[in-house]
């Protein structure tokens, strides 16, 4: 989890510093883009091009390995018709750099790359129809079944077995269960982990195993107009929490996310899970665990924001923006039942399958 002090905090002359010694670009517009726990600018340089500076945070920074690997997957994809931002080579030819530097406390060492910039607005910020929902599950689906084809010599290092956002490792949440001390979100988010241990651990021998993108969420897809006065998906970014997990992992992330910008959360589970399977179909193991994979993400989601406000509370606007609306619909599945979810999701996804 994010360390005090590991965001990176670049002026925009650093930042122009660096684009210009390392790519030997001169930055003729740069500004500053919201993220989580790393730091991004856009940059517009005067020889031409749009560009994304992203400066990881400086505890991921130690983990070369998994950044190379997660570089290559965004080239992989690329290369294999999903828009992924790729890296641009620096004057020495390296895709990423580690650079010292002092943004405040100390010399730090900071991961430092300049992507290709991908055009597009996200998807939280348009009206989410069925049609778009089905073209976000099939294109995840799509993602995945392209990711498990990766070869790379350090591929192992997605095994993130201690990592808390897989929904492999739900159950780690209960180290963080304090942050809820005297909400009534407690009571749900311990039922969500108990169902869990019951229902789902026992059948995860029978999900199949792929490479998760593991954050598809609705600031990290892209979409642009299309012709029929829809959208199309135009981008996927920010590959930082990939790992070694199942493929109804990333079905279920993508629903929850998906339900958190939706006017009516219960009905977007149908047409992702149509579009997901036009792509993979479920069996009968994953389809039984989707609805506690879905709740489970939530609770990850709404704990692991609460405590990344204690890190940093000068963060706390952007950190809380899906946790508003997500408690609300967490509780709301919960209460309503697998069985009455499930109805919902599977005669949705019927219907749609059935239109196609």
């Amino acid at each position: 989890m994010a360390q005090k002090h590991a965001k990176p905090n670049l002026s925009h002359s650093q930042a122009s510093e660096i684009v210009k010694r390392l790519y030997r670009l001169t930055a003729s517009a740069i500004q500053s883009l919201p993220s989580y726990d790393d730091q991004n600018f856009y940059v517009a340089p005067s020889e031409g091009g749009e560009y994304i500076l992203k400066i990881m945070n400086s505890e991921d920074s130690k983990n070369v390995f998994l950044i190379e690997v997660q570089t290559y997957a965004m080239s992989f994809l690329q290369q294999n018709g999903i828009p992924a931002q790729t890296a641009l080579p620096t004057a020495s030819g390296e895709l990423m750099s580690l650079e010292e530097i002092d943004c405040g406390y100390g010399n730090q060492k900071y991961l430092v790359r300049l992507l290709t910039y991908l055009p597009g607005t996200t998807i939280s910020k348009v009206p989410v129809t069925p049609q778009l929902l089905y073209e976000t599950g099939k294109t995840a689906a799509r993602m995945d079944t392209i990711l498990q084809k990766m070869e790379h010599p350090h591929l192992n290092i997605l095994k993130r077995e201690k990592f808390v956002w897989s929904l492999s490792n739900v159950v780690l949440l209960e180290d963080y269960l304090y942050v809820l001390d005297g909400d009534p979100l407690l009571e749900v988010v311990k039922s969500v982990i108990k169902a869990y241990k019951v229902f789902v651990d026992p059948k995860r021998s029978s999900f199949r195993k792929c490479i998760n993108h593991g954050d598809f969420n609705d600031l990290n897809i892209l979409v642009q107009p299309d012709e029929k006065e829809g959208y199309r998906i135009t981008g996927i970014l920010d590959f930082g929490d990939m790992n070694c997990g199942y493929y109804v992992h990333e079905l279920a992330i993508t629903i929850m996310y998906m339900m958190t910008e939706h006017p009516k959360p219960i009905e977007v589970g149908g047409p992702v899970l149509a579009g997901w399977e036009s792509v993979l179909p479920l069996n009968e193991a994953e389809k039984d665990c989707l609805y506690l994979l879905v709740l489970s993400r939530y609770c990850q989601s709404l704990v692991l924001a609460r405590y990344s406000v204690t890190l940093h509370p000068e963060n706390t606007e952007y950190l809380m923006i899906s946790t508003r609306k997500g408690v609300k619909i967490l509780q709301q599945l919960w209460e309503l039942g697998k069985e009455q979810v499930e109805k919902v999701w599977l005669q949705t996804a019927a219907q749609f399958s059935d239109s196609k």
